[in-house]
């Protein structure tokens, strides 16, 4: 063969190597591209990794106010260059078609960690108190960039998962006004609803309609076992706890008394944790002349004053989340220039209390298989609000130290009682075998099922002739609030799932 053909042979071969390279090349990185964004939403976004050593450049956040828009941009720039860290979705949009943007931020964004618990902050319900909102922002990009340099927030990330909503009413932040420290536009939605008004109650029969944005968030909490929560606002420097409504009475509603929980102590801890890690929050000083002080920067929610159809004392009631109000700046919306301060007094108390999670009891429900129960209703004794196990049998429950008695009940299993203690810092692991239930009370149960219609009609009527209910079905108020809770809990359908972020996505 002549030379020329050679070369024109070489030619051609490398030609034909080095373009099959290139095209799997380009199909490889295109293989890697994640669709991470919900399709309800039509934001699905492609995320390329980095083929190279070159770092992307870190995201910067002003202590300004940012719109709607620009906090969209910001949450969508944070999850492309921290894919490996963070996960945004929707769980719906307000009334004016803004998104509901969620930032899941952990080691593992996409996928829940058996065994690890779902912790949530939730900004801006009031659209005109925005402290809340920027703080979010911040907190964000905070986890992120310390990840690798600071102990504490990696151990965060890799043993919780944190879902950040900066904004649950992004309609009425827009209306709102920088400066306006009281009233003002933005409170509330846009259809003129208060969202922190809006949630089924457990004392008073709520009967404002439901908003998008409070049917947004139900669905959410339902679909996920969030263990701890805060609820930030603006307008007060204090930590605030359940119960924010008392019994269906006049006179406890005209006094503003304390509505102490069967969890009190907990919250209490709750509040105080924050309070003692904030700058001035502790101090329980009054924001203005005539204006109530706090002791310690803490109160009882009605003993402040009540309200019915609030987010805290539905989370707990309805869904066993421990969640508290934080209320962050006595202006409602105050200047940008003192955001920069804002957060110095909140960062090391907005870490803290995610730790917080990580106290009391955790473990796992199963049968004599070791397969997983899912939804057993579990309560600690003397605490008649309970909460059920996940899908993988998972439960969590944070308490202070000292002896219990765990009560775990599922259908077809026999009830069982298993005391534990609980000590300082670290969790309890308690792991938990039901046994199916004997014979001879299945075949009871199945009796039960054979009954006629009349027969369990009359059952259901002898059953209700002595209960000591009120209007709407609730308790009568002049029962203890402890036997209240717990004759009305036992009827709740409460949920306990725990899903993937990419589940809620796909809706």
């Amino acid at each position: 063969m002549k030379t020329g053909t050679w070369y024109v042979c070489g030619f051609v071969v490398a030609f034909v190597y080095f373009y099959v390279y290139a095209v799997n090349y380009i199909r490889g990185v295109r293989g890697e591209d994640p669709a991470l964004f919900n399709r309800r939403t039509n934001d699905l976004w492609n995320r390329r990794r980095t083929q190279n050593n070159h770092q992307p450049v870190p995201p910067r956040l002003a202590f300004n106010y940012h719109n709607h828009t620009e906090m969209t941009n910001y949450l969508r720039h944070i999850s492309t260059i921290y894919s490996n860290l963070t996960a945004l979705y929707s769980i719906g949009q307000s009334v004016q078609g803004r998104e509901l943007w969620v930032m899941v931020v952990s080691r593992s964004p996409y996928e829940h960690m058996i065994g690890k618990p779902n912790v949530k902050y939730v900004a801006n319900m009031h659209g005109n108190e925005a402290v809340g909102r920027e703080l979010m922002l911040h907190l964000i990009l905070y986890l992120v960039q310390q990840y690798e340099s600071d102990y504490y927030v990696r151990w965060l990330l890799d043993n919780t998962r944190i879902h950040i909503m900066p904004s649950m009413n992004p309609d009425g932040f827009e209306v709102a006004s920088e400066g306006a420290c009281e009233g003002g536009q933005g409170r509330y939605n846009a259809r003129g609803f208060d969202i922190n008004r809006n949630f089924p109650d457990y004392f008073k029969h709520n009967n404002k309609r439901p908003q998008p944005e409070t049917e947004a968030v139900k669905e959410w909490i339902s679909k996920i076992q969030f263990v701890l929560s805060g609820n930030i606002h603006g307008g007060a420097l204090v930590a605030s706890y359940p119960f924010d409504n008392t019994p269906n009475s006049i006179f406890s509603s005209l006094l503003s008394s304390p509505s102490l929980a069967p969890d009190n102590d907990v919250f209490k801890h709750l509040a105080t944790t924050y309070s003692i890690s904030h700058g001035r929050m502790y101090l329980g000083e009054s924001c203005k002349f005539g204006a109530p002080k706090f002791s310690n920067g803490t109160t009882n929610g009605a003993a402040w004053y009540p309200l019915t159809g609030g987010m805290q004392d539905y989370n707990y009631i309805w869904h066993g989340c421990m969640e508290i109000t934080l209320e962050l700046s006595c202006c409602k919306f105050p200047p940008s220039v003192e955001l920069p301060q804002f957060w110095e007094d909140n960062r090391n108390s907005l870490l803290r209390f995610i730790g917080e999670a990580h106290k009391g009891v955790k473990g796992f429900v199963k049968d004599e298989s070791g397969s997983a129960i899912e939804g057993a209703s579990m309560k600690v004794k003397g605490r008649d609000v309970g909460f059920q196990t996940t899908k993988e049998g998972e439960f969590w429950r944070i308490l202070l130290p000292g002896i219990y008695t765990m009560e775990i009940f599922a259908p077809g299993y026999q009830p069982r009682e298993v005391q534990f203690a609980i000590v300082e810092q670290n969790p309890t692991l308690l792991n938990v075998t039901l046994f199916g239930e004997p014979l001879s009370i299945k075949l009871s149960h199945q009796g039960d099922t054979n009954k006629s219609s009349d027969e369990k009609a009359g059952d259901s009527e002898s059953s209700t002739e002595d209960s000591n209910t009120g209007l709407f079905g609730l308790p009568n108020p002049l029962t203890s609030i402890q036997t209240g809770v717990k004759s009305f809990f036992d009827k709740l359908p409460i949920i306990g799932h725990s899903i993937n972020c990419q589940t809620i996505l796909n809706q």
